[in-house]
């Protein structure tokens, strides 16, 4: 119902931590559901439908990783995962399987707050997709780059701004995290143009402290692997050596 304040689980197997995170989130207008693991998250999303995830990547049971990537196989929830280790690799390893975004442990809680409102913003522009461009009376083609019935196509591709799917000619579907989502926004909202990491970052709302422009380069790769006939030479978003990426709805 409008108004109703965003539902948040929060995973973590350390009780003290889960409640101080769930006490905080609760205090600044979230409702909260808290876990103590894998187990226990997929039974509370068998009952109830979160609009996003607070996951912690160190757990005995079943580590962080492995839920990400069972619960991105499935649901485009947005998650935003927790790590204690300095290392970039879960990082970059949870980003290729689909997380929206991270932060190391111990979080700051304001930073935290302001994490989950900036993915939820994302998550919100995703379902409301790009404004329609068309005139009335006319009718949208299927050319590159144009609104195609629910999306927008280019190449052999559809982006179904509706469900974060991608479809192909064929109608064989993917699902779009909605990081992936944002990104592949900026491209299309910027054809032909060379966008640095620092621009791509700005535009997908992607920015954090660390300037961490590899998740930039993950997230293209993981697109990429969706979209691109064949990934390893991608016709459809080139690199620009030294320069950034350029999308090309053509695939020229």
């Amino acid at each position: 119902m409008p108004g109703a304040a965003p539902h948040v689980v929060v995973v973590d197997d350390e009780p003290d931590a889960r409640a101080m995170v769930g006490d905080y989130l609760r205090m600044h207008g979230f409702e909260v559901s808290l876990c103590d693991g894998g187990r226990a998250l997929r039974q509370r999303l068998a009952e109830v439908a979160p609009d996003l995830i607070v996951l912690d990547l160190n757990m005995p049971e079943e580590d962080g990783l492995s839920i990400v990537r069972d619960l991105k196989g499935r649901s485009t929830v947005p998650i935003i995962m927790l790590t204690a280790t300095a290392s970039p690799i879960d990082r970059v390893v949870g980003l290729e399987l689909g997380a929206d975004d991270y932060l190391s442990k111990p979080c700051e809680l304001r930073e935290l707050v302001a994490r989950i409102r900036s993915v939820l913003r994302r998550a919100a522009q995703a379902r409301k997709g790009p404004p329609e461009e068309a005139h009335p009376g006319h009718r949208p083609d299927s050319r590159p780059g144009n609104r195609h019935e629910s999306g927008i196509r280019f190449g052999r591709m559809i982006v179904d701004i509706d469900t974060l799917r991608l479809r192909d000619e064929a109608g064989a579907e993917q699902i779009l995290t909605r990081s992936e989502f944002a990104l592949l926004k900026a491209f299309l909202d910027n054809p032909k143009r060379v966008l640095t990491r620092e621009r791509l970052l700005d535009l997908a709302d992607a920015r954090d402290p660390e300037a961490f422009d590899r998740a930039i380069d993950v997230r293209i790769n993981r697109i990429r692997k969706k979209v691109e006939p064949d990934p390893a030479n991608p016709r459809f978003i080139k690199t620009v050596r030294g320069m950034g990426y350029v999308f090309r709805p053509d695939g020229d």
